[in-house]
C-alpha cells in the first residue's frame, strides 16, 4: 500500500490553515456540487438508456441524485458523479456493486443498468452518468429502531463484508477522510467543533489514536469494505421495520481494516438510554455471519468513538463553507454527540467485555 507523504520536502513553503485543511478533505469534500443545465441529464437519458420520464432530486454530499420515475411506474436511480472523481474511482465502485451481486445475489444492493453500449456509466462534460435499479423502502433513520433491527443490520453488513472480500481493484487504496484509519488527519478540521468540551476531547482522541491504534491497524484483516452503512444508507419496510430492504451509497468504499467498517456502522446503532443492549444485538447479528478475531472487538470500541469524532470534525467544517447544504451535511451531528456522551458513561472496558460476549453468543 502507498499513502501521500505527511509532509512537504523541507524546500516547500509551509501550508495555511486553509490550504491543510484542504488537503485533509481532498478535493470531493471541499468542492461544491456540480451543476448542470436543463435537459442535459434528461437528454443522455433517452439517448444512451432509452428511458424517459419524471426527474425527482435527491440529497447528496457531493453528486447530484434523482429518482426517475417512467410513464409506466418504474424507478431508477439516476446517479451524475462529480467531476472531480476520477474514472478509476467510479469503475471501483461500480465494479464493486456488479461484484457484490455476483456473489451474493440475495443481497439487496442497487444493480447496475448499462447504457446501450454496454458501459458502466456515460461520461458528460458535467461527470459521469450512471443509472441503478431502485430499491424499495424508508431510510432506516426516519422510522423506529428496535433491537431486532439492530441485529439484522449487523447480519447484513457481514453479508456486504463477505461478499467483498476478494474484491480488489488499482483505486482501492486511496486517501479518503471518511475513512476512520485516517484519524490522525483530522486535526486541522477540530477548530471548526463549536463546542469547547467537545472540541478538547477530539483532539486528546486524535493525538491518542495516532501514537496508540494507528499502529495496532497493520496487524488485523484488511479488505475493501463499504465505510459508510448509516441509517440512511439503509432501507427498510415501512410496515416491517426490522426487515432490511436496502444497502446503498457505495461512494465512500475503500481498502481498510474491517473492523474500521464495523466501527462506522456500529457508531449509529447506539440507543443512548441503552447503549450496550443495543450495540451488542448488532455485534451479535455481524459475527453470527463473519466472526472477528480477538484484536478487532479490542479496538472496537476506539474504532466506534473514532467515527463519532470523524462525523463531528467533517461535517462541522463542511456546514460552515456550504451552508445552503447544512441540513444534509449535519443530518447525522446529534446522533455522533449523544453517541460520545453514552461512550463516555460506559466506559471501554466495559463496552469491550460487551463486545466479546456478543461475540460468543452470551
Amino acid at each position: 500500500m502507498t499513502y501521500a507523504a505527511d509532509t512537504p520536502p523541507a524546500s516547500a513553503a509551509a501550508p495555511t490553515a486553509d490550504s491543510a485543511t484542504d488537503e485533509a478533505l481532498g478535493a470531493l469534500l471541499t468542492l461544491p456540487k456540480p451543476e448542470v443545465a436543463a435537459g442535459v441529464i434528461e437528454g443522455a437519458l433517452a439517448q444512451h438508456w432509452g428511458l424517459a420520464g419524471k426527474m425527482q432530486p435527491l440529497a447528496g454530499e457531493r453528486d447530484l441524485n434523482f429518482c426517475l420515475t417512467t410513464a409506466a411506474g418504474t424507478k431508477y436511480l439516476v446517479k451524475l458523479t462529480h467531476p472531480a472523481e476520477s474514472p478509476a474511482m467510479t469503475e471501483f465502485q461500480t465494479g464493486a456493486m456488479v461484484h457484490v451481486a455476483d456473489r451474493d445475489p440475495s443481497l439487496p444492493v442497487p444493480r447496475v443498468i448499462r447504457p446501450a453500449d454496454g458501459a458502466l456509466w456515460v461520461a458528460l462534460p458535467e461527470g459521469r452518468l450512471r443509472v441503478f435499479t431502485w430499491l424499495e423502502g424508508e431510510p432506516m433513520s426516519s422510522g423506529p429502531r428496535s433491537d431486532a433491527q439492530a441485529r439484522a443490520s449487523g447480519e447484513m453488513l457481514a453479508r456486504l463484508t463477505r461478499a467483498l472480500r476478494d474484491y480488489s481493484h488499482p483505486a482501492a487504496d486511496h486517501v479518503l477522510l471518511w475513512d476512520i484509519r485516517q484519524t490522525p488527519r483530522l486535526l486541522p478540521l477540530l477548530p471548526s467543533i463549536a463546542d469547547e468540551t467537545l472540541r478538547s476531547g477530539a483532539g486528546a482522541f486524535v493525538a491518542r489514536f495516532t501514537t496508540g491504534i494507528t499502529p495496532r491497524l497493520a496487524d488485523l484483516p484488511w479488505q475493501v469494505c463499504h465505510s459508510d452503512l448509516n441509517p440512511h444508507n439503509l432501507l427498510v419496510d415501512p410496515a416491517q421495520p426490522d426487515q432490511i430492504t436496502g444497502l446503498i451509497d457505495f461512494g465512500d468504499m475503500v481498502y481498510t481494516p474491517r473492523i474500521c467498517d464495523l466501527g462506522v456502522a456500529a457508531a449509529y446503532q447506539i440507543d443512548p438510554a441503552r447503549p450496550l443492549e443495543r450495540l451488542s444485538e448488532f455485534v451479535a447479528g455481524y459475527t453470527s455471519v463473519l466472526p472477528l478475531t480477538a484484536p478487532e472487538l479490542d479496538l472496537l470500541f476506539d474504532m466506534i468513538t473514532a467515527r463519532m469524532i470523524t462525523t463531528l470534525s467533517i461535517t462541522s467544517w463542511r456546514a460552515a463553507r456550504y451552508p445552503e447544504n447544512a441540513p444534509y451535511i449535519l443530518r447525522n451531528a446529534p446522533s455522533a454527540r449523544a453517541g460520545l456522551a453514552a461512550f463516555r458513561a460506559i466506559g471501554a472496558d466495559a463496552a469491550t467485555r460487551a463486545f466479546h460476549l456478543a461475540a460468543t453468543g452470551a
